[in-house]
């Protein structure tokens, strides 16, 4: 599908599957018919097909398989070895479409490997709003004093 751009020039309109559209690449969360949760990342790996390893973006992972992006894909039923970081197994890619392939591993592999590959998530901090001096701490018996003479003298230079 084309549109025409705000100078006239021609825009193609590229459709991605829905499963590969941003917020329904990790449906880990909802219910679905899915062997292990997929967890989301985004990591370079290699495939390896017919002897060449290409480098792909790893988008999620789980234990029975992986969702890889790349130019350059192999076919769908290709037989391939994916390879991220020392964790090597065997797979199929069950589907390729449009730069995104789904990739079924061989066996499914231990929930380590898994987690090694996925970020920790980073701590959250409560976020405290305060208004500056307000809310401090308690004054020390020498501010209390200073105070106290700060107080009294202004009172005293005004009469």
């Amino acid at each position: 599908m084309t549109r025409r751009g705000v100078v006239g020039a021609q825009v193609e309109i590229k459709h991605l599957p829905t499963s590969v559209i941003p917020g329904f690449m990790d449906q880990s969360g909802g219910v679905q018919n899915r062997r292990s949760n997929r967890s989301p990342v985004l990591l370079s790996a290699k495939i390896e097909h017919n002897g060449t390893a290409d480098h792909v973006r790893l988008r999620n992972l789980s234990r029975q398989g992986a969702l890889i992006e790349a130019h350059m894909l192999p076919p769908e039923g290709a037989n391939v070895v994916f390879e991220r970081n020392g964790l090597r197994v065997r797979g199929r890619v069950v589907w390729s479409e449009s730069g995104f392939a789904g990739v079924a591993f061989e066996r499914p592999i231990a929930m380590e490997d898994v987690l090694r590959h996925v970020p920790k998530p980073r701590q959250t901090f409560e976020q405290k709003y305060r208004r500056p001096g307000l809310a401090c701490e308690p004054l020390s018996e020498a501010d209390r004093r200073m105070l106290q003479i700060w107080a009294t003298s202004s009172t005293s230079l005004g009469d």
